[in-house]
């Protein structure tokens, strides 16, 4: 198959694909009329699949964006801005979840929601790692652990977060404070190449953390672990995490046990407007 196909039949030669397309990469030919790529156009190429989006008439085919398995965006799903409103404004972080397993295949349909968000040059380099193992998961919250115990005792007198002492407290005390005993963790990486790696995988993290209320399930980023994997390398051989992937960031996953009933204020917003 070539990389763009025009089904003849359906096309109405109205330019909409070729306005369209990001890179430029289309035109009309000059004899028939229709939409081709313009030379070197499949090298330019990202695969974004705006022009088989885009088009009212089903007329556009992309080999690596086929039409048969791009559905039609139906208008009855469509929600309205009040209900947009709380959907945003609900979500909340969980810390306290029910000793429950996390389906595995809920987790790949979070993953599978989480692929559609949006990366830099749509490159979609981002890899996934799932921990659901009760040891695995206590050992890894261990060495973040140990890794706030070493920051606290190379210099108690620096300016850090005031709650570290309180979670090698808690640690000591049987309480994880790292990880919550969340039944399920969820890492995301980015290369070296992805030159927006973080804002890549943070935004998969978002669709993800967006999507979990809708399956029951409840989410956290695991700041502390983060700060483990950046600062503390037993912790990124634990997750073999090698020096290639430099982006990452892990989330806590399971089955809440609060239920939120409101939606707390935000700070108001510091616009300037230029």
């Amino acid at each position: 198959m070539e990389l763009l196909v025009v089904d003849e039949t359906k096309c109405k030669k109205d330019k909409i694909c070729v306005n369209e397309c990001p890179f430029g990469i289309l035109e009309m030919n000059k004899t028939k009329g229709y939409p081709q790529l313009i030379p070197g156009g499949e090298m330019i190429c990202n695969a974004c699949g705006h022009c088989v989006a885009v088009c009212p008439h089903d007329a556009l085919n992309h080999r690596y964006v086929p039409i048969e398995e791009s559905p039609t965006i139906e208008k009855g799903l469509a929600i309205t801005e009040a209900q947009a409103v709380q959907f945003l404004r609900s979500r909340r972080s969980i810390r306290r979840f029910e000793d429950k397993p996390v389906e595995k295949e809920k987790i790949q349909q979070l993953i599978e929601i989480a692929r559609y968000a949006p990366t830099a040059r749509n490159a979609q380099l981002l890899e996934w790692v799932v921990l659901t193992d009760k040891a695995q998961l206590r050992a890894l919250a261990k060495l973040a652990v140990d890794w706030v115990r070493d920051d606290l005792k190379k210099d108690p007198e620096h300016p850090r977060a005031p709650y570290f002492p309180l979670i090698v407290a808690a640690w000591d005390a049987g309480n994880d404070m790292i990880l919550r005993d969340a039944p399920a963790l969820i890492i995301t990486s980015a290369p070296k190449e992805s030159g927006f790696g973080m804002v890549d995988l943070s935004l998969a993290l978002s669709y993800l953390e967006l999507m979990a209320p809708m399956l029951g399930l409840g989410t956290c980023w695991a700041g502390l672990l983060e700060g483990a994997l950046l600062n503390w390398p037993p912790a990124r051989e634990a997750l073999g995490l090698s020096d290639d992937r430099p982006y990452h960031y892990p989330m806590m996953l399971g089955y809440p046990v609060p239920h939120y009933l409101r939606l707390p204020q935000r700070r108001r917003p510091k616009i300037t407007w230029r």
